[in-house]
This record gives C-alpha cells, structure tokens and sequence, in this order.
C-alpha cells in the first residue's frame, strides 16, 4: 500500500489521476463535491488537530492506527478517500494474474467475488466503507467498515474499497446504493489494487 505522507507536518491534498469528467459513472457534481469539499474538509480537519499530538510526522495509516476521536476520524477519512479515489481510470478494468488467482481461490470465482463485495456494500447499515484486504495468512478478505473505519486498524493491508457514505453516490444515484456499487466496476483500475500488494 502507497501511505502517505507529511509535508513539515501536514498533509496535503493528492492530485486526482484524472479529470473531473472522465469517470462517466461518477459525474462531475458528485467529483467536485466529493473530492473538491468533503476530501479538503477532512485534510483541513486533520491539520488542525494534528499539533500536539505526538502523530505530527507520520505517514497516515500511523496515525489512523494510533489516533483515536477525531484525529482518528479525520486521518481515516483521509486514508479511505485517497485510496477511493486513487484506485480508478479508465484501463485495466478486470484483475490478471496473481491477483485474480487468488481471487478465484478464495470466493471461488471473479463474479462471486463481485457479488459478496456488492451485498456488504449494500447491507453497511449507516455509512462507511466495504473493502478488500489481505489478512496476514495471504488470503483476500471483505470486510464492512462504519464511519472512518480502516481494515489497518485490524491489521489488515487494505486493497480496494467503495465508499457508501451517501455523499459518494447520492447527487448521482439517489438512494440506489446497489445500482451504484455495481457502476463502480466499471472504473476500476485493477493494476492500481494489484500495486498496494506489490504485484507487478
């Protein structure tokens, strides 16, 4: 997994590797809202509590480790959302090799996976996160995540994730988080996955 990093103690806002329309499933509105205002919220928020807390110069899955409250609320937001949002484009939209073998060893199939991933997306009371992680036998896991939550805090190393707060979808899908889960397929960029566990 890619951390990130502090600049003289503070985190900045990442690039997206991508314009602002080219998402096609995700619109425009809900990139600007979503990354543009919700994203700086939390980076400006982490900032602010950062001072003092003895977490001023590490990489951020550190401190959503070590926080707790708000710092810890902050950090997670800032941890999920860059990974959200650095995990799509526009190639490579289905897992090779390594990582689809693996895959297929533990949900038994591509499609089943999808379809376990979607259903505890979908069934997350509330909002937070449903992610892929690799546990510390070398097998794939879905976890559900509420609010911040970060499959790091578990000891987990976190691959991809959805994000169902409403902010993410609602602008664009209203209240159909499934149909929007099931769009999100289409953007992913499965070389970006295959990278946070070091696969070429």
């Amino acid at each position: 997994m890619k951390d990130i990093l502090p600049v003289d103690g503070r985190f900045e806002m990442v690039e997206l590797p991508y314009g602002s329309g080219a998402l096609g499933v995700v619109s425009a509105e809900t990139l600007g809202f979503h990354y543009g205002k919700h994203l700086k919220a939390y980076v400006d928020n982490l900032n602010k509590l950062l001072p003092g807390s003895g977490l001023e110069n590490m990489p951020i899955s550190e401190v959503v480790r070590k926080a707790g409250g708000g710092l810890y609320n902050n950090a997670g937001q800032v941890l999920n959302h860059v990974m959200y949002f650095e995990q799509f484009g526009m190639a490579n939209h289905e897992p090779s090799g390594e990582l689809l073998g693996m895959i297929e060893r533990d949900f038994g199939s591509f499609g089943a996976f999808q379809k376990e991933f979607e259903q505890k997306g979908a069934t997350l009371f509330g909002s937070g996160w449903v992610w892929l992680s690799l546990n510390g036998e070398g097998r794939l896991v879905i976890t559900q995540e509420a609010n911040a939550g970060n499959p790091v805090r578990s000891g987990l190393l976190p691959l991809l994730t959805f994000d169902v707060w409403e902010h993410a979808y609602y602008l664009d899908y209203q209240n159909r988080r499934a149909d929007y889960l099931a769009a999100l397929w289409q953007i992913v960029d499965w070389q970006v996955v295959e990278s946070r566990m070091g696969i070429d």
